[in-house]
């Protein structure tokens, strides 16, 4: 799998049709995961209990469905509008069109630091034996800030989860000094993280060091608008040094001896309260970092030839992933192409416009609800439904087996947007035969290593515009729900029915707008803006977090993954 990818959409629509995991066993003596105010609240120096006890056997879910969400506990709201995210707080180029990454403007030897000690670095003290405090309040969160003010340098890592949310969300930010450990509680402290910490990001005197950072990068723009200058990706580093692997479970093994809980790599890290075990292994992300940059910078520099300038290497590659900037995911005419599996199947026009009903109306739920396409509908069962077009909801039930609670909810819905689908698949003839002459030529039912082409018509490829094939999508409750929402003062809001001509957005922002519907009365309006001349609309986007076109990576991206 890319490196860079984020494993989200395509990965948790498919573990979304996987049977959630039941409760966590209960510990035995009653210790039953304290929380973690209680257990690491405050600057420690005592022994922190936070080793994996022995007993503890079971898989740790990356789902745990009896952990409320987030968004409903601490009132998280996300702007998940079908348009392009706004990088708010950055400068904007001369036109207005273009937003300006802080980094462009400096030079990257500004960041290289040459005077690197001939002296072996000194490893940090254990875990145990270090101050550590969890941020879970606004003066833990100054005091924070207040530290990071006086060093020059700080490790960074995140935890984060993409199940239950449209984007995703960051739930920890750990963050290590030279002498202490932070922990932030990013779901509770959300809308404080950029005000509190983004001038440290930013600034460009003081050296960032993170693994694998690509993901990381996206996620604090994406959440707090941080933006980050004078970053050392030891990701980077390892494969500029060619090490043999260049995980960070191997790294902290090589150059640290201390093996990871892998166990923990992919754990529900929503969960409050956080057990001393997932404390333990979100602190060893970050301690050992700063020890671990040393180590590499000697070997850089003493590797370096007057050729080849592996420091200047390392900078180069780490300005480039800061660079990025997060892009949203939009729905287009051809979104539905790019779901994942879809052309390991053989689907005929009525199949295939079932997929592309079905698609839209999962894509507008979860926008609407802030949930993972994945919950909501996975890609396998969206491809079952298409295949075998249930007539009535008895059907349908028995197919989806009361798995899906959005499904449950939609029953007549959802057979209403089959049946309207199928009496319209004319206009996707044409597409159905490409996709069979597609695989024909691949010679395999295989995923293809580049996503299809999506810049042709959904319907019969005329030049003309997009084939209304559609009539509406929800009722007229949708009025007053949007007016609600024009008058809340929240920041953030989900998306709702007709938001394209309630949010003031101009002409040149839309575009062309296109209705589509799923049975009699239902129906919804979406943004297809497209290209000039050719009637077709922009490819889609196929991934969860996505590259500027103009700042693409020559190198391969460390990615965060622990393995």
């Amino acid at each position: 799998m890319d490196e860079f990818r984020c494993p989200g959409r395509e990965e948790e629509e498919e573990a979304g049709d996987k049977d959630a995991p039941g409760k966590k066993k209960k510990r035995p003596n009653g210790q039953d995961g304290r929380s973690a105010s209680d257990s690491w609240s405050g600057t420690m120096t005592a022994k922190d209990k936070a080793a994996a006890t022995p007993w503890m056997k079971t898989k740790v879910p990356f789902h745990d469905p009896n952990i409320p969400r987030p968004q409903d506990v601490y009132a998280i709201r996300v702007n998940n509008y079908n348009v392009p995210f706004e990088h708010v707080w950055l400068e904007r180029s001369e036109d207005g069109t273009q937003p300006i990454h802080p980094l462009e403007k400096l030079p990257v030897e500004q960041f290289i630091d040459r005077n690197v000690p001939e002296s072996e670095p000194v490893k940090p003290a254990d875990l145990e034996d270090v101050p550590f405090t969890f941020v879970e309040d606004k003066n833990g969160l100054a005091n924070l800030a207040k530290k990071l003010k006086s060093v020059n340098e700080f490790a960074v890592d995140l935890e984060h989860n993409q199940y239950r949310s449209f984007q995703g969300l960051t739930c920890l930010m750990q963050i290590s000094t030279r002498t202490e450990d932070f922990v932030v509680d990013t779901l509770k402290l959300r809308i404080y993280i950029g005000l509190y910490l983004k001038d440290h990001f930013k600034d460009p005197t003081k050296r960032k060091v993170m693994h694998g950072a690509d993901r990381d990068i996206m996620w604090l723009q994406r959440d707090f608008h941080i933006y980050v200058c004078n970053l050392f990706d030891t990701g980077q580093a390892s494969r500029v040094l060619q090490m043999e692997r260049n995980s960070l479970e191997h790294l902290l093994c090589h150059l640290c001896g201390v093996t990871a809980n892998k166990e923990y790599q992919n754990s529900d890290w929503r969960s409050r309260p956080l057990s001393d075990e997932m404390i333990k292994y979100a602190r060893e992300d970050t301690h050992y970092l700063l020890y671990m940059y040393d180590l590499m910078r000697l070997r850089l520099q003493r590797e370096s030839t007057p050729e080849k300038d592996l420091l200047l290497e390392v900078q180069k590659r780490s300005n480039e992933i800061c660079l990025q900037l997060y892009e949203k995911e939009l729905l287009t005419d051809t979104s539905y192409l790019h779901i994942y599996g879809l052309q390991e199947h053989e689907l005929d026009a009525k199949q295939l416009a079932v997929v592309y009903a079905l698609h839209q109306w999962r894509d507008y739920i979860a926008r609407e609800k802030d949930e993972s396409t994945g919950y909501v509908l996975p890609n396998k069962i969206l491809i079952e439904i298409a295949k075998k077009r249930p007539t009535d909801t008895t059907e349908l039930k028995r197919m989806v087996k009361s798995k899906y609670p959005f499904v449950d909810e939609n029953l007549d819905l959802i057979v209403d947007i089959i049946w309207n689908a199928t009496g319209n698949s004319y206009a996707f003839e044409s597409r159905a035969e490409e996709l069979k002459k597609e695989r024909l030529e691949q010679g395999t039912f295989q995923e293809p290593k580049k996503p299809m082409a999506s810049g042709a018509l959904v319907g019969n490829g005329t030049s003309g515009g997009q084939t209304d094939i559609f009539r509406g999508f929800l009722n007229e409750q949708a009025e007053s729900k949007v007016e609600k929402v024009k008058s809340s003062p929240a920041f953030y809001y989900p998306q709702l029915p007709e938001y394209s001509t309630k949010v003031g957005l101009s002409h040149h922002q839309l575009g062309n707008t296109s209705r589509y519907s799923f049975g009699s009365g239902h129906s919804f309006q979406s943004i297809n803006p497209r290209r000039p001349g050719t009637g077709q609309p922009p490819p889609g986007n196929k991934g969860r977090v996505i590259q500027n076109p103009s700042r693409r990576q020559s190198f391969q991206p460390s990615s965060d993954i622990h393995q």
